[in-house]
């Protein structure tokens, strides 16, 4: 009986070894397959790439952009050089506006300047700016935004 009972326990350690071995084998063989998967496509994908910097080749030597990316991304960045350039542009017309609107004074306005003198038309005289005084031309400003509300008015023809 003992030796019956060893050699169960004997058989019953073997089936255990063997499934434990055929598990590892099992989880060998999906991992295996999983990697040759993964082989396959980055081969595709490496197929792919050099068929397509091929025919960027071919498409630069007729003349034409490599790809529609790189074209869109060319037309992006002369988009943004240009947007850079008016940029610029304004700026020095702000700043050219801004010395405009400086007062000898040094303050900084936004009122556009009236004329305080004038130059003679008499050819008597030398043509020297002659201050106007208390007779400068009447300058109107322009309406404000309460003016929306009024009506223009109606001008009625003259009937003799």
């Amino acid at each position: 009986q003992k030796d019956t009972l060893q050699l169960a326990k004997q058989v019953n350690e073997y089936q255990r070894k063997l499934q434990d071995t055929t598990r590892k084998m099992m989880a060998i063989v999906s991992e295996l397959s999983m990697n040759q998967a993964e082989t396959m496509k980055l081969q595709q994908e490496a197929s792919d790439k050099r068929s397509s910097v091929e025919d960027a080749y071919r498409k630069l030597d007729m003349g034409l952009p490599p790809t529609e990316e790189a074209e869109i991304e060319w037309q992006r960045m002369c988009r943004d050089d240009e947007m850079k350039s008016a940029r610029i542009i304004q700026k020095q017309q702000a700043e050219e506006e801004a010395e405009q609107y400086t007062v000898p004074g040094g303050v900084t306005t936004t009122a556009e300047p009236r004329p305080n003198a004038y130059i003679p038309d008499d050819l008597t005289e030398l043509p020297v700016p002659r201050p106007y005084g208390a007779l400068a031309p009447f300058k109107p400003t322009e309406p404000g935004a309460c003016m929306r509300h009024i009506r223009k008015p109606v001008v009625k023809p003259i009937e003799i």
